[in-house]
């Protein structure tokens, strides 16, 4: 045989090798297409799906063999087509009800929202927001889940009536046995900010008793006490002297409760150094002004108080901050500074501390249009 001939076989036989390799190569991982591979030695078949990281029940389904068949040499196999792994399946879709922060030590939180402020995680849940001490691998959102529909089933499974979400209400309740309604509460540690509406205030440690959340149902989240004002001085009985005599006087409560709360923290027989008596504090000379007989007693000082608050607001054709620096340094103070609050440390602490928490409250309604009609007879 002539050396042509050795090359030209040499070549053929090469080809036919390279044409052969996919039948003959049996990879260790699997691809998304279905494909056949012939077996090298004899094994048995559960062997065969462990190095090819297949299931050996889905190899041998696919085969029409068991799972403990023996493969013969040369036989030809079925692999079947591998699964999306978890980066090829498609990104979670729907609406966003919230995130998940995930930790580094695996553990998981969900929260309503999370935020990076600087080098710190910040989250909020159910109207709290907290810094988080732990060290937090990523942060992802959460989806709501859809139930997903057998479209093969005949039987229609009845629609469950939706349960509407439930409101909660957070309170501050004080040392002094008051109580406050707020939006938002961030404790730290010498304190805790609040929200109420835009505006957010520090109140010190000293001052707090404890945060309390509380579920309401529909009656209690429609009550008139949460609907018009979301605070309790804690007494009954104060808190409705407060509304009867706000409603005689076309005062705002809140304004009253806070003028109480500042100057006695609701203790009814608190007297100053200066002389002021009971809840609202009135001097002597105020009291007898006002017929306030009896400045011990809850219904007399409150009454006169909120009096006194009225003709305060007249005279300064409603602004509060002047009303307040008037109630706590005298009317005649406030007119000699030329209708300007008094430069006094402690009547501008005593105008910005109520009016910061008055400033976004809202005049209700029963209020604005008692207002409206004294100042049409007038």
């Amino acid at each position: 045989m002539s050396n042509r001939s050795l090359a030209s076989g040499a070549l053929t036989v090469l080809l036919l090798l390279f044409a052969c390799t996919p039948l003959l190569a049996q990879g260790t991982t699997a691809t998304n297409q279905p494909r056949y591979i012939k077996i090298r030695s004899t094994e048995l078949l559960s062997a065969l799906a462990e190095r090819l990281n297949i299931p050996p029940e889905e190899l041998a389904r696919a085969n029409g063999l068991s799972v403990n068949a023996r493969l013969r040499k040369g036989q030809r196999i079925l692999v079947p087509a591998a699964p999306l792994s978890p980066q090829e399946a498609s990104a979670p879709t729907g609406e966003v009800i919230g995130k998940r922060i995930i930790f580094a030590d695996g553990g998981t939180l969900d929260v309503d929202d999370a935020w990076k402020q600087g080098e710190v995680i910040w989250y909020r849940s159910r109207g709290n927001s907290q810094s988080v001490a732990r060290e937090v691998r990523k942060i992802e959102n959460r989806y709501k889940e859809t139930a997903a529909t057998n479209k093969s089933s005949p039987a229609t499974k009845a629609v469950e009536p939706k349960t509407p979400p439930v409101e909660t209400a957070t309170w501050i309740y004080l040392k002094d046995g008051a109580r406050l309604r707020v939006d938002e509460v961030r404790e730290v540690a010498d304190g805790a900010w609040y929200n109420r509406g835009k505006i957010t205030i520090f109140l010190d440690r000293e001052r707090i008793a404890r945060i309390e959340r509380e579920e309401l149902n529909a009656a209690t989240s429609n009550s008139d006490a949460l609907k018009q004002h979301g605070w309790s001085s804690g007494n009954a009985l104060i808190d409705q002297l407060i509304k009867q005599n706000a409603t005689r006087f076309t005062v705002d409560p809140y304004l009253v409760f806070l003028v109480i709360e500042q100057e006695s923290h609701f203790h009814t027989r608190v007297v100053s150094p200066k002389g002021a008596q009971g809840l609202m504090q009135l001097m002597p000379d105020t009291a007898r002004r006002f017929g306030v007989a009896r400045p011990f007693d809850p219904a007399d000082n409150i009454r006169g108080g909120t009096q006194y608050l009225k003709q305060l607001l007249t005279m300064f054709n409603g602004r509060v901050d002047l009303a307040l620096a008037s109630y706590n340094a005298g009317e005649n103070r406030v007119l000699g500074y030329g209708n300007r609050v008094p430069p006094f440390k402690e009547t501008r602490d005593y105008v910005k501390r109520i009016s910061s928490r008055y400033r976004n409250h809202p005049v209700p309604e029963e209020t604005r249009e008692a207002t409206k009609t004294r100042r049409g007879r007038q």
